[in-house]
């Protein structure tokens, strides 16, 4: 089954999303001091617990303000003794998430299993500034719309793996539990060997259960039509980036990609590419690709080596925002966008059925091969 058309693109897909509020609801983040944690001061629990949210100054506005209560009780006082047991809410106040889309493309779907075409800019799930303008929202928005048939389902689709902010393309949603069960067991399932051919059931499910190809455009002419970058993939500590943030690293873990040349720009110095990977590292093709010392055009953050672009372990920055956090780095950070990045095509054995599915989200035109553009604009031609 696909939901490809002849010449290649996308048929006509039913699209939903619904305008952003100017502010989200804040949030609330929930907490009980354990035995280890009594006798401590709040000021004392929250700097310790969550340095990467505030500086110690942060964390002292937020008390002042209110935003934080024991059993139920505002706290002002930084210095209040915390008993074992207490509950503690930290009240984050509402605030203007940055600009993002909100309309996004059905390319697939049926009872078990939703496929969406991501813009770029839209994050998946919350995280950072981004917590209400994600698809996850969007998703959990459609479903209150919908009637009490899904009432055997989940209460709303749930994306099933990674898709960065800045890239754009096949985002797979699981709309039952045990959808979204396989579904998880087929992208862990990273070191199995791909299969050259896909046209049946049984070939593919003697391979991997699912394939992912993307499409990108780098910087610099690649020479050889293909090649294979296993690189691993680590972390290290970065400014903004409170988990570390993910690099080339010898000491990571194992990843795997296929670079496939489809077309040589020499005129501007840049190659579109076709990338299949075996893995699904955070950010892998962006690193994999600039370790090879061709990252995609456009990209803030990853140069030559899969490294960032600006790093000072020792820059920190203690100046707080208005709601008492740190202010957005200066620095480059992975959710940054400005880079070519596609998920373009998955194929995947059903997991209910077996039945083998092919989902292609359309290029962005600066994606697109000369031949590819030239086949659309016949295409087009001919419906005329």
């Amino acid at each position: 089954m696909s939901n490809t058309s002849d010449n290649g693109e996308s048929p006509t897909a039913r699209t939903f999303g619904e305008p952003w509020p100017e502010f989200n609801e804040g949030l609330n983040y929930h907490d009980r001091v354990r035995p280890t944690d009594s006798g401590l001061t709040l000021i004392q629990f929250y700097f310790s617990k969550y340095k990467t949210s505030a500086p110690l100054q942060g964390w002292l506005q937020r008390i002042e303000n209110g935003q934080i209560t024991i059993d139920s009780r505002v706290a002002m006082d930084p210095n209040t003794i915390l008993r074992a047991g207490s509950r503690l809410v930290y009240h984050r106040l509402p605030w203007k998430e940055p600009d993002a889309p909100y309309l996004l493309e059905i390319l697939f779907e049926d009872d078990h299993l939703i496929a969406l075409n991501k813009p770029s800019g839209l994050q998946v799930l919350p995280g950072g500034l981004f917590q209400q303008r994600t698809a996850l929202t969007q998703l959990q928005w459609l479903a209150s719309k919908q009637n009490s048939s899904l009432a055997l389902q989940e209460p709303h689709p749930v994306p099933v793996h990674r898709l960065g902010r800045g890239t754009s393309g096949i985002l797979l949603c699981a709309k039952t539990k045990l959808a979204k069960t396989c579904l998880a067991a087929y992208f862990a399932d990273g070191t199995s060997v791909v299969g050259v051919n896909r046209n049946t059931n049984e070939d593919l499910g003697k391979m991997r259960k699912i394939l992912k190809m993307y499409r990108a455009l780098v910087g610099g002419i690649i020479d050889q039509d293909e090649v294979v970058i296993n690189q691993p993939i680590g972390t290290l500590q970065y400014p903004g980036v409170a988990k570390g943030l993910y690099v080339a690293s010898s000491s990571g873990k194992l990843a795997l990609s296929k670079v496939h040349v489809l077309e040589r720009d020499v005129q501007n110095n840049r190659t579109v590419v076709q990338v299949e990977i075996q893995s699904g590292r955070p950010h892998q093709i962006r690193i994999h690709l600039s370790f090879i010392g061709h990252p995609l055009i456009g990209d803030p953050l990853y140069v030559a080596g899969g490294q960032p672009k600006y790093f000072d372990p020792e820059s920190v920055d203690e100046s707080f925002a208005q709601d008492g956090g740190y202010q957005r780095p200066s620095n480059p950070v992975p959710g940054d966008c400005g880079y070519h990045l596609h998920a373009h095509q998955l194929l995947l054995s059903h997991p209910m059925t077996n039945e083998v599915i092919e989902i292609t989200a359309s290029l962005p035109s600066v994606l697109r091969t000369q031949e590819e553009t030239k086949g659309i604009k016949l295409a087009v031609g001919d419906v005329k």
